[in-house]
């Protein structure tokens, strides 16, 4: 098998088991944010911080949230990394967004935050201020889940079925997943573009 075909096969492998109920509990989770009034903070590093860019720009414009990225304003986060250091970076920009209770936070993250690794501890911080402020939380991570998966209100796991791939396959599929909630009824107002236009024609 080449590996181009042995990747696409643990694609499918894991994407048959991931819990598509927990996705739904994300989902209605999401849509009470929203119906409330609150906004959508989405969080992530390195890879994870283009996912957050790209799924604002899809929850805003397709469910009609009020979202938003710190990593969207590099001036800003620069700043704060700067000033009050990189793991208290996107707990200090929330602080200054004045998180509150109504709100809620996506995690994009493969190990879901460590602090006694000391892996993605901005993460965590930032998890622990929406925790104290009882913002709701969500996640979509890989490996354990970290301390996403622990505290969050829903949160999905890509299960780690091969080692050699776990980044790569979280990160690939976390895109899958957020897309989904993005296309769920309970969430999605707004026809995107491509289909809008082949349901005009038909």
């Amino acid at each position: 098998m080449s590996f181009s075909s042995r990747f696409l096969s643990e694609t499918i492998d894991i994407l048959q088991k991931i819990d598509a109920a927990e996705i739904d509990r994300m989902a209605a989770g999401m849509a009470q944010v929203r119906e409330r009034g609150g906004r959508l903070f989405i969080l992530g590093v390195g890879g994870s911080a283009g996912h957050a860019s790209h799924a604002v720009n899809d929850f805003r414009k397709i469910c009609g949230f009020e979202a938003y990225a710190p990593t969207d304003n590099v001036s800003e986060l620069t700043a704060r990394i700067n000033d009050e250091g990189w793991d208290g970076c996107f707990a200090a920009w929330l602080k200054g967004s004045r998180l509150r209770a109504e709100d809620g936070l996506l995690i994009f993250s493969v190990g879901g935050g460590d602090s006694v690794k000391k892996v993605s501890v901005n993460l965590v911080r930032a998890l622990e201020l929406a925790k104290e402020r009882n913002a709701a939380i969500f996640g979509i991570v890989g490996r354990a889940g970290g301390f996403t998966k622990e505290v969050a209100n829903a949160c999905v796991v890509i299960p780690p079925k091969y080692a050699d791939h776990v980044t790569p396959h979280t990160e690939g599929l976390a895109a899958v997943v957020w897309h989904l909630l993005v296309s769920h009824p309970a969430l999605k107002i707004s026809e995107t573009k491509w289909e809008s236009t082949t349901q005009a024609r038909a």
